[in-house]
C-alpha cells in the first residue's frame, strides 16, 4: 500500500515540478470537519488527507484539521462553506440531506452497491459530476476523498427478531435507512458521532448506529448495548467528502487543483486498504466482553428491503437531481453485476 500512495505523491510532485519556478507562500487550509479531530478513521481520514496533500505537493499546499465543533458546530460545516464562513470542510456527504437531497444517496444507498462498484460510479460512472451540479448552486467544491467499507446495522439493548420491534424505538440512525426506520414505526434521530455516548447512556435513544467496529469501539459503545447487529444494511457503502468553498477553490492553480485531486484519490485507496482487516479483532473483542454479535433476521431484512425501495423511489420523484442519479447509479450497479455475477465461486 505504501508502493501505492508514493506512486500517486511522485506522479503528483512531478505536475509541480513541470511548472515555472516562481516563489508561492505557503497555505494552510482550515478545514472544518464533522468528526472528533483524529476519530478513529473517519477523522483519521482527513489528516491523512492532510499528510497526502502536502506530499503530492512538495510541501506548498497545506491543510489544517479542526475537529467537530472547534470552528463550527458538526451539522453547520456545510453551510459555512458554503457561505465561506469557513473555507473548507470534511464530512460524512449523507449529511447533508436536509438542504440538497442527491446527498442522501451518495452518501449511502440502502440496500445499494459495494464499496468497489460505489467507487466506480463515483469517479468514472457520472457521479462526481451529478454531486458537483447538485453543490454549484451553493458555492461548494466537492472532492469525494474518503469510501467506507460497509458498516454496522446498530446496537441495540433489545433482540430485533421481528420489524415489529423497531416499533417505538428511539434510534439514532442517519441518512435515509432513518426514513426507512421511521416507516417502520421507531423515532429516529441524527446526533453527531461525538455526542451519541451520553445520549445512548441517558436514555434519549434505545439504540444507534455510526460506523465500523473499530470507530464504535473508540465510542464505548459496547460498555452501554447488549447486542451487535449486521449488516449495515443502510450503508453497505458510504461516502466522506473534503468541500471547499468555490471561491476559495477558484484562487488555486490549475496544478494546485490537479494536486487536491491526487491526494484525494490516494486516500481514497488508504480508506479502502486500512478497513477489512481491522475489523474481525475488535468483533472478537466485543464476544469476549458478552456483547452478542448477531445478524438480523432474513424476515426483518426483506421488509426492510422492500420500505427502502418505497424511500429512494419517493426521493426521487421529489427532486430531479436525486432522480438523475438514482438512475444512473443504479444502471451502473446493474452493468457492473453482469460482469461480477460471472466472477462469483460456486459454494
Amino acid at each position: 500500500m505504501k508502493k501505492i500512495l508514493t506512486t500517486v505523491a511522485a506522479a503528483a510532485l512531478l505536475w509541480g515540478v513541470a511548472q515555472p519556478t516562481e516563489a508561492r507562500a505557503q497555505r494552510a487550509l482550515d478545514v472544518a470537519s464533522t468528526f472528533p479531530k483524529n476519530m478513529v478513521y473517519l477523522g483519521e481520514g482527513a489528516e491523512n488527507m492532510a499528510r497526502l496533500l502536502e506530499e503530492v505537493s512538495g510541501g506548498k499546499l497545506k491543510m489544517k484539521v479542526h475537529g467537530a465543533g472547534d470552528l463550527v458546530p458538526a451539522f453547520e460545516v456545510f453551510n459555512a462553506v458554503s457561505s465561506g464562513a469557513v473555507p473548507a470542510g470534511w464530512d460524512w456527504i449523507g449529511y447533508w440531506g436536509g438542504t440538497v437531497p442527491v446527498t442522501g444517496l451518495m452518501g449511502a444507498m440502502p440496500f445499494g452497491p459495494t464499496p468497489e462498484v460505489f467507487l466506480g460510479w463515483m469517479w468514472e460512472g457520472g457521479g462526481l459530476e451529478i454531486l458537483q451540479k447538485a453543490y454549484d448552486p451553493y458555492k461548494v467544491k466537492v472532492l469525494p476523498c474518503h469510501l467506507t467499507a460497509p458498516e454496522a446495522g446498530g446496537w441495540f439493548n433489545k433482540e430485533i427478531n421481528s420489524p415489529d420491534d423497531f416499533k417505538g424505538l428511539k434510534m439514532r440512525i442517519s441518512g435515509l435507512g432513518g426514513k426507512v426506520l421511521d416507516r417502520l414505526g421507531a423515532s429516529t434521530q441524527l446526533i453527531a458521532g461525538g455526542e451519541i455516548y451520553v445520549a445512548l447512556e441517558r436514555g434519549r435513544i434505545d439504540a444507534t448506529e455510526f460506523s465500523l467496529p473499530i470507530i464504535d469501539k473508540s465510542l464505548g459503545f459496547q460498555n452501554i448495548a447488549k447486542y451487535y447487529y449486521f449488516p449495515g444494511w443502510h450503508q453497505p457503502a458510504s461516502w466522506n467528502s473534503m468541500l471547499i468553498n468555490m471561491d476559495v477553490w477558484n484562487k488555486y492553480s490549475e496544478i494546485e487543483q490537479k494536486q487536491f485531486m491526487a491526494a484525494c484519490r490516494a486516500n481514497v485507496i488508504w480508506s479502502m486498504a486500512v478497513a477489512p482487516g481491522a475489523q474481525g479483532k475488535v468483533l472478537d473483542e466485543f464476544r469476549a466482553k458478552g456483547i452478542q454479535v448477531k445478524r438480523f433476521p432474513d424476515s426483518v431484512l426483506d421488509r426492510l428491503r422492500t420500505v427502502s425501495a418505497e424511500v429512494v423511489a419517493e426521493e426521487a420523484k421529489k427532486d430531479p437531481i436525486f432522480k438523475e442519479a438514482y438512475e444512473s447509479l443504479s444502471a451502473y450497479i446493474k452493468t457492473a453485476g453482469q460482469w461480477i455475477d460471472l466472477q462469483q465461486f460456486q459454494r
